[in-house]
Parts: C-alpha cells; sequence; structure tokens
C-alpha cells in the first residue's frame, strides 16, 4: 500500500496588550514538543498532550504574568483551538470522533471529542488544590473551554475518580491528546465528510 503524506499544518500567531504568542501544529507528527509559555506546569502539560497525541508543537508565549497567570493560559487555549482548526482544513476524511480512557495511578479521566464544528465544552470533575506548581487549577477548565471555542469541536472530559490533583490535571491532558489522535485519523476508506449535513 503507498504511504500518503498529509500536509496538515498550521501557524498562529496573536499579539494583545496581555499576550504575544505563536503556535506551530503538525497533526501528522511524531510528537515532538517544544512549549514555553512563561508557565512551568502548563509546558509540562502541553508537552504530555503533544506526546500522547502525537502530534508535533511549538509554543511560544510572552504574556503578562506580573499580572497574573490567567491571560496566558486562556490565550495559549485559544491559539490551540485556532491552530487545530486552521490544520484540519476541511476535515475530509477524518474519523471526526475520538474517546479515551487515561488511567493516572489511582486517577481515571474520560475525554471524548466531536470535530463537528459547534462548540461546547462539559467539564466534570473537582481538584482539592488551589494550584499545582505555578497553574491556578481554576484555570484548567477554561484552558479546555477556550481550546474547544476556537477549536470549534465538542469536548466533554470527565474526572472519574482520583485523589491527587497532579495526577487528575495531567490525565486530562494525555486523554485528550489520544482522544483527538483518533478524531484527527484521515483513511481514503472513510466516508469523504462524516456527516449528513456533508459540512463540518
Amino acid at each position: 500500500m503507498e504511504s500518503v503524506t498529509y500536509n496538515r499544518q498550521s501557524l498562529i500567531t496573536r499579539k494583545t496588550g496581555e499576550t504575544d504568542i505563536s503556535v506551530r501544529l503538525n497533526l501528522d507528527g511524531t510528537g515532538t514538543y517544544r512549549n514555553q509559555t512563561g508557565i512551568g506546569f502548563l509546558d509540562h502539560m502541553l508537552d504530555l498532550f503533544t506526546k500522547h497525541g502525537q502530534f508535533d508543537l511549538t509554543v511560544e508565549c510572552s504574556g503578562d504574568l506580573e499580572v497574573d497567570e490567567h491571560h496566558t493560559v486562556e490565550d495559549v487555549g485559544i491559539c490551540l483551538g485556532q491552530a487545530l482548526r486552521k490544520a484540519l482544513g476541511n476535515k475530509a476524511h477524518i474519523a471526526r470522533y475520538g474517546h479515551t480512557y487515561v488511567p493516572m495511578d489511582e486517577t481515571l479521566v474520560r475525554a471524548v471529542i466531536d470535530l463537528s464544528g459547534r462548540f461546547t465544552l462539559y467539564f466534570e470533575g473537582k481538584f482539592d488544590r488551589p494550584a499545582v506548581g505555578d497553574l491556578p487549577t481554576e484555570l484548567v477548565q477554561h484552558f479546555w473551554y477556550s481550546f474547544a471555542e476556537h477549536a470549534h469541536c465538542t469536548l466533554h472530559i470527565s474526572i472519574l475518580y482520583g485523589i491527587n490533583t497532579h495526577h487528575k490535571i495531567e490525565a486530562i491532558f494525555k486523554s485528550v491528546g489520544r482522544a483527538l489522535n483518533i478524531a484527527v485519523q484521515r483513511n481514503e476508506a472513510n466516508s469523504k465528510m462524516p456527516s449528513t449535513k456533508g459540512i463540518l
């Protein structure tokens, strides 16, 4: 069988009075990453998302961290969502749906994604610590909200059970990466457009 190479790559830049961001994404990568947001724990989570999704991702962000972390986390989520939408192009022959369960020691997380062109985020779970490293835990849900809104996708994230907050967040990023990897898979045997509407 002849191998097929797709050019599903994108570059998004966004500069505001709060952040200056560049996001480069390759959906058909090998899990290579270089993420520098100024928030160490967020960088680590983006690395995990990339490695387990088997994408290539570079994020460079200079943000107003002297104010707080909110603008950086939100705007990185926005740009990553836009990068995904741009890299997907017309979405021809993609699987569209993906779901995974990821355990992290005592924690289990489920992520389900639909590259539907419609924005919905359902987030179920809570964190017992106000921050992990330099990332406020309240911003985890907000990151995925921003991502899903700008990717125009439906995303369900459920922390089914767990104790350790670090484990919960890590399992979320791994699980979404793996679910997205399934959803973006392109196969010429798939329907050209996996929707009765004829468009996603």
